[in-house]
């Protein structure tokens, strides 16, 4: 879903870049085997609006950096690394203020220029980005391995292409899609 602004050919008066922004989740799981349910995380309330820079480095698989308002100074922006998962509501927003535009930056930022994003978004990017995060999206596992840079949408298909080889779907279930190299057995039919 994308923000119901103008196009970038029709650039708002004080548009400062375009950023991905997501709301933190009702429901986050954390714990032992994610049983514990809380809402919201320990630094953000349900429905705070992060705003995500691209990523410069790696805090870890789907963990990204992100800026927003603590729960407890809704005054200033904090810069913290999230789970993606305890994030919805994916989409793209303009950015306006010089304060976030610090923030995004972080050490990157350069007093002399405060109203320039050291590392912007393009719209297109950070809406390509805000679809794939909104369609839920399962792990694959092939022939018994893990393959986490392959996903599959929700729920699964019964065949999939990989490298030019077909795979069909063997077993699916709370751990994903689990798929095998072998074709599933033809069902007989008696005729009378």
């Amino acid at each position: 879903m994308a923000d119901t602004g103008p196009t970038e050919e029709e650039t708002p008066d004080g548009l400062l870049g375009w950023c991905l922004v997501a709301n933190v989740a009702r429901e986050t799981a954390h714990g032992e085997s994610g049983l514990d349910i809380q809402r919201g995380t320990k630094h953000f309330p349900v429905g705070a609006l992060l705003w995500i820079p691209p990523v410069r480095w790696d805090p870890g698989h789907c963990r990204w950096p992100a800026v927003g308002r603590h729960r407890g100074n809704s005054r200033r922006y904090i810069n913290i690394v999230v789970r993606a998962q305890d994030l919805a509501n994916f989409r793209v927003k303009g950015v306006y203020s010089e304060g976030l535009v610090r923030s995004l930056n972080g050490h990157l930022h350069d007093p002399a220029a405060p109203r320039t994003l050291q590392n912007p978004w393009t719209r297109e990017r950070a809406q390509e980005w805000a679809d794939g995060w909104n369609q839920p999206r399962e792990s694959v596992r092939i022939d018994g391995h893990s393959h986490p840079w392959i996903s599959v949408p929700n729920p699964p298909p019964a065949e999939l292409q990989v490298d030019g080889e077909t795979l069909h779907l063997a077993h699916y279930g709370t751990r994903g899609a689990h798929y095998s190299r072998t074709p599933p057995p033809v069902e007989r039919t008696s005729k009378p």
